[in-house]
């Protein structure tokens, strides 16, 4: 998360197999609430938002990408922990280069010493009902 009064530029990029995507997980202690978004991370200094999207997938599990095609561009403001956040989203369109990835159900990462995360493919059908909450839900108009 950003300082207090910070904008942050992320890049995340959307995988999908079919009829499912694959996702973060994230949990909000303050709201109780458990939800679901495109991994990738903060765009750099000096780096563009595509090599950003490149080195998180990267750092965090360990995978290439290919077929990065850029979507567009996205302003997030929402509330995490109980502190107010203002992303802008670089999302881009994106598949694995290896293909192990697309029979993993899930993994665990980590995005440094004491926070794991969860990754895994989720049906969009599960996310468009509610069951699961992707964030932020501009990402619909993507899917």
């Amino acid at each position: 998360m950003n300082k207090a009064g910070e904008i942050r530029v992320i890049a995340l990029g959307l995988i999908r197999d079919g009829e499912r995507i694959f996702v973060s997980e994230g949990y909000d202690p303050v709201k109780q609430e458990t939800f679901y978004r495109a991994l990738g991370g903060g765009v750099e200094f000096g780096e563009t938002s595509r090599a950003a999207l490149e080195r998180e997938f990267q750092e965090e599990i360990q995978a290439d990408l290919t077929n990065i095609k850029y979507l567009g561009c996205i302003e997030n403001l929402f509330t995490f922990n109980g502190r107010q956040g203002h992303e802008i989203i670089q999302l881009y369109q994106c598949d694995f280069a290896d293909s192990k990835f697309y029979q993993l159900e899930s993994l665990v990462f980590s995005e440094s010493q004491t926070h794991k995360h969860r990754a895994l493919w989720i049906d969009i059908s599960r996310l468009k009902s509610g069951e699961f909450r992707l964030v932020p839900e501009v990402f619909f108009e993507y899917l």
